[in-house]
């Protein structure tokens, strides 16, 4: 896989069109624009940027501004290659919070080795709020922290999705028995070579087991089907070695750096 021609189509295909979420363009009358925003109610963030020394601090503050009225966190999303090259920095100076690195992670759907579930194991889709509840149930043993807003949004995307359209996202859950040991989703970005996975967690007791390994094969082979080429991970420490192992490419870090609404008031 040739790592910098996918990166400079991650850039163009999902960075600059808001994360293949719609990007809100905040300067429409600039050419070209310096940010571009993804404001939504469950997520909001700065996904796109080429700043400048000159203008970095000027274009933070703008965004400040401009995301002023949200009552709910909302970060800017940084990755290694955005510029200026004090980039973070320049954000953790005007009071942005910086969360642990990870990895942008990249793979050749034509080119992922995909396994099946462990045995006792079998991965079904979510599609109605009991299996929303179960993904929550997983991510909350795994992470920690209420998931419910976010399994919430995940619900409504599943039930205004068109039928009769290409799906958009899609969610699974394995299943040992009766309980839920781990659960993610996967969004697809029609007009791109691109489908996301996320989420991924699984509950302690049943890591390293090949339950992981296991539910991303099943998002890869949807995607596949769907006819995409490419899937992308933000990939943490844990999960790092065994998607290099599947066959994902490291080729980029990206950091979230976050505006806490309820800490800190209003930006300005």
């Amino acid at each position: 896989m040739d790592t910098a021609a996918v990166l400079t189509a991650f850039d163009e295909q999902l960075r600059r069109a808001g994360e293949g979420e719609g990007a809100d363009n905040p300067e429409p009358e600039r050419a070209p624009a310096r940010v571009l925003n993804t404001v939504k109610p469950e997520w909001a963030a700065v996904t796109w940027s080429r700043l400048t020394e000159q203008d970095a601090d000027e274009v933070i503050k703008a965004q400040l501004d401009r995301l002023s009225h949200l009552t709910t966190d909302w970060e800017w999303k940084y990755y290694s290659y955005d510029t200026p090259a004090d980039l973070p920095s320049r954000l953790r100076a005007a009071g942005l919070s910086e969360e642990p690195a990870e990895a942008l992670m990249v793979a050749d759907l034509r080119e992922l080795e995909l396994t099946g579930p462990p045995e006792g194991v079998r991965i079904e889709p979510v599609t109605d709020a009991a299996g929303i509840d179960m993904m929550v149930a997983v991510h909350e043993q795994a992470f920690g922290g209420d998931h419910r807003a976010w399994g919430d949004a995940l619900l409504r995307q599943l039930e205004e999705a068109d039928p009769a359209a290409p799906p958009t996202v899609a969610a699974f859950v394995a299943m040992a028995g009766d309980l839920p040991i781990s659960a993610g989703r996967v969004n697809f970005h029609p007009g791109t070579d691109f489908a996301s996975i996320w989420g991924g967690s699984t509950i302690p007791q049943w890591r390293r087991r090949g339950v992981f390994r296991a539910l991303v094969s099943r998002r890869a082979g949807m995607a596949v089907d769907l006819g995409y080429r490419y899937l992308r991970v933000d990939a943490a420490d844990m999960s790092r070695p065994i998607l290099a192992r599947m066959g994902f490419s490291e080729i980029a870090t990206t950091i979230p750096f976050i505006h806490h609404a309820t800490a800190t008031g209003s930006a300005g």
